[in-house]
């Protein structure tokens, strides 16, 4: 049996910075996973990053949602590809975070311990302290991130069934109670 990991990486009190996050609880509200032979657990990453590590080195597949930086492109861009053929416009320097988690996914992989990495991302708009919340358009951005998952999932071989209809701003006012907890 193989195992995948959908994580959500960011800061939920910096604005779009949260987006990773509040993804994730999106999506573990709004969907079940089933495959025959692969299991997907569903994390809030938060800003573990290194702290990451014993929980992702245990995983074949990691999924990889988070804000990502690429000049000259409009907030809200998604961008939904494989770690080792990331697109050559993005630079990873969005967020403190962003930094910490490519240092993170590259040590590992110096030590042989990285997962299959695919990253779902997003450009963010606003990255302000203490402001909950998503702007405009990276709202609009997360049915193009969801249809880039359930695309990514399908091709893994995996079928999706949708148990609730989510508005995603219903779950912000509590993202920051969940922590990094594992839903399976």
């Amino acid at each position: 049996m193989t195992s995948t990991l959908l994580i959500g990486i960011g800061n939920v009190l910096y604005a779009d910075e949260g987006i990773g996050v509040h993804f994730v609880n999106y999506i573990q509200e709004k969907y079940q996973f089933y495959h025959p032979n692969i299991t997907l657990d569903l994390l809030d990453g938060g800003t573990l990053a290194q702290g990451l590590i014993p929980i992702l080195c245990r995983y074949d597949n990691l999924i990889v949602v988070d804000t990502v930086n690429s000049p000259g492109v409009q907030p809200g861009e998604v961008y939904s590809f494989n770690f080792d053929q990331a697109p050559p416009e993005i630079d990873w320097q969005g967020s403190a975070h962003e930094v910490e988690m490519l240092q993170t996914l590259i040590m590992m992989e110096m030590v042989g311990d990285r997962p299959n990495t695919h990253v779902i991302g997003v450009t963010p708009t606003v990255i302000e302290p203490m402001t909950l919340g998503l702007t405009p358009q990276i709202q609009a951005a997360v049915p193009v991130m969801e249809q880039a998952l359930l695309k990514h999932l399908s091709l893994q071989g995996f079928s999706s069934k949708c148990i609730a209809e989510v508005d995603i701003n219903s779950l912000i006012p509590d993202s920051y109670k969940r922590g990094a907890n594992m839903y399976a």
